[in-house]
């Protein structure tokens, strides 16, 4: 070997040495003593595991007029804790109705018992499998929770998540759960030219490969719960609890029954959401006139 040779091979190694410590390696754990719940983010190539120092503090109880929906969601992860079989669910349906609040409640319910939540935005779903072995072999129960998901065509995050769920050689560790909210059924925008694809074989009715493929995601969730907009009695029991949780009197709940409903006209809304937000509202001005 000559020398020219001998010295290009040792600056090129050096090269190597330094373009090591600008790649990204893989995420460190967090103190898992330090939170219960997480959230994971992925900036500039580098993935972290960060703390939520003060997580919402909704309660189950908070939930109001959807007892169905919860107690089914509720046995799931209970089922879950116990170290029992359980499905990852997929929360669907009108906004405002408490999915999202409901997977927070969970966490409050439960943290003592070993749940953790940790938040992954749709954008970083792609790191699912190293979340997923980043949790293997610890002792509490983890649930991913991914809100508001929805995807366009071709996403490549669609796709990850599709075999994080079922698709995968390898299976996900039993200590972790798939919880997802979203407003569409299917996770992906549905058109109307789809259905002329289907197609009669033998009196039976299949359906175009485009929606094969939008549904075999969802399907992938074990568990289905549907959210649907409330009634305008829904509405105002909701709002009776909230007001009544803020310290506001019988009767002057029974007097804002009226302007409750004109806000939701004005919002185009009687969802869970309009209701806490016309009460905190409502109560904040109560004080201000005491």
């Amino acid at each position: 070997m000559t020398t020219e040779l001998a010295d290009l091979l040792r600056r090129a190694e050096r090269v190597l040495e330094r373009l090591e410590t600008l790649l990204p390696g893989p995420a460190s754990a967090p103190d898992w003593d330090a939170a219960h719940a997480f959230r994971w983010q992925r900036r500039r190539g580098h993935a972290t595991l960060r703390t939520v120092k003060s997580p919402h503090g909704i309660r189950l109880a908070d939930i109001q007029d959807v007892d169905e929906q919860k107690e089914r969601v509720d046995r799931n992860t209970r089922q879950f804790l116990a170290g029992r079989r359980a499905n990852n669910v997929l929360l669907t349906g009108a906004r405002g109705t408490g999915k999202s609040s409901l997977v927070k409640a969970l966490l409050n319910e439960y943290a003592e018992r070993g749940l953790r939540l940790i938040e992954v935005d749709k954008g970083d779903l792609m790191d699912l499998p190293e979340i997923v072995e980043l949790l293997e072999g610890r002792p509490e129960r983890f649930i991913l929770f991914c809100d508001d998901l929805s995807f366009e065509e071709g996403e490549d995050a669609y796709k990850a998540l599709k075999s994080v769920l079922d698709g995968s050689v390898s299976a996900m560790s039993d200590n972790v759960l798939i919880y997802a909210t979203s407003n569409r059924r299917h996770l992906m925008p549905e058109y109307h030219d789809e259905n002329l694809q289907a197609r009669h074989v033998d009196g039976e009715l299949h359906p175009g490969e485009a929606v094969e493929e939008k549904v075999s995601l969802s399907e992938r969730f074990g568990l289905w719960v549907s959210f649907y907009p409330f009634s305008q009695d829904e509405y105002l029991d909701i709002v009776a609890y909230w007001l009544g949780s803020f310290g506001v009197a019988p009767a002057e709940i029974e007097a804002a029954r009226q302007e409750a409903l004109q806000w939701a006209l004005m919002r185009g809304s009687r969802s869970g959401r309009v209701a806490w937000q016309f009460a905190r509202d409502h109560a904040g001005r109560l004080q201000e006139a005491v």
